[in-house]
């Protein structure tokens, strides 16, 4: 009889095999690092356009404008985040980093006495954190303190005590975390509306410094004359009306919003002026008192 002859490769031995593949393809190839850094700039392209919609949106909300009807794109909302780029959110985004840092480290390393005492002791940071937000209105405009407290010391429970052993399970590993992030969100929400606060209002109260708006028209505009200083140019002129002692708020897809320079945010109207053929608008420097006086006695 003759022998059976196998039909296909030869098989390897198992310890010739390649490591086996998931179903989602090669997690140590170049592709699921393709996929890791489009994961991360996805989330973080999305954390600045909410933290930029908060921004944008409390800063007109000063002026009684919605944002909403200005048609910005996803890239303005995302820049406006930066806004927020000052040195209290700096300093606080870098404890939180060293804080997120120092939990989830896997190495075998000594355990410090501060990270034990931190494993020990975090509960009294996040009853803290909750005594600021029982005091949030009086220790604005920092309220925001308040949530980063409780965020930082959940974070905080996640160290490794005295003898190297850290948290597991769901109610000791998982819902800290998870309620850390959500406190971490809510002091960056209040940030956001905070600071597009106080931009809105440092901006309002420098209203002659603002970028000039010089308009032109060939038929008059129902602007107030007594803030507003109106000229009537010779008629042979293609646009004989001229508007001047005007200031620009803000301008999006050829829509001016101009204000007189002795405007206030609370009471007095926004003018919307449409760039057209029948109405031409420039821009001029505002009005900057150190830098005038500063030339005429240079000039003397």
């Amino acid at each position: 009889m003759s022998e059976p002859c196998a039909h296909g490769t030869e098989q390897r031995p198992p310890s010739a095999q390649e490591p086996p593949r998931q179903a989602g393809g090669d997690l140590y190839g170049p592709s699921a690092l393709v996929k890791i850094v489009v994961a991360q700039g996805t989330f973080i392209a999305a954390l600045m356009f909410y933290i930029g919609a908060i921004y944008t949106s409390t800063y007109y909300d000063y002026f009684h404008l919605h944002w909403g009807s200005m048609n910005l794109g996803f890239s303005q909302i995302a820049l406006e985040s930066l806004n927020l780029l000052n040195l209290d959110i700096m300093v606080a985004a870098g404890c939180v980093f060293l804080l997120l840092c120092v939990p989830w480290s896997r190495r075998p390393r000594h355990v410090t006495r501060f990270e034990a005492a931190a494993a020990r002791w975090y509960p009294l940071l996040v009853v803290a954190g909750i005594v600021l937000l029982a005091l949030w209105q009086e220790i604005q405009p920092y309220g925001w303190i308040g949530p980063l407290t409780i965020a930082v010391g959940l974070l905080l429970s996640q160290c490794r005590d005295a003898e190297g052993r850290r948290p597991r399970g769901f109610r000791r590993q998982a819902v800290p975390v998870f309620a850390a992030g959500v406190f971490l969100f809510w002091t960056v929400t209040n940030v956001a509306w905070q600071q597009g606060r106080q931009d809105a209002r440092a901006h309002a109260a420098a209203v002659t410094n603002w970028t000039g708006v010089l308009v032109l028209s060939t038929k008059p505009l129902s602007l107030p004359t007594d803030s507003v200083r109106e000229e009537k140019l010779p008629d042979n002129r293609l646009h004989p009306y001229r508007y001047s002692d005007l200031r620009l708020l803000t301008e999006h897809d050829g829509r001016y919003y101009v204000v007189p320079r002795n405007w206030n945010a609370q009471v007095d109207e926004i003018y919307v002026i449409r760039e057209s053929e029948a109405t031409w608008i420039a821009l001029t420097p505002g009005t900057q008192p150190r830098l005038t006086d500063s030339r005429s006695r240079g000039g003397r």
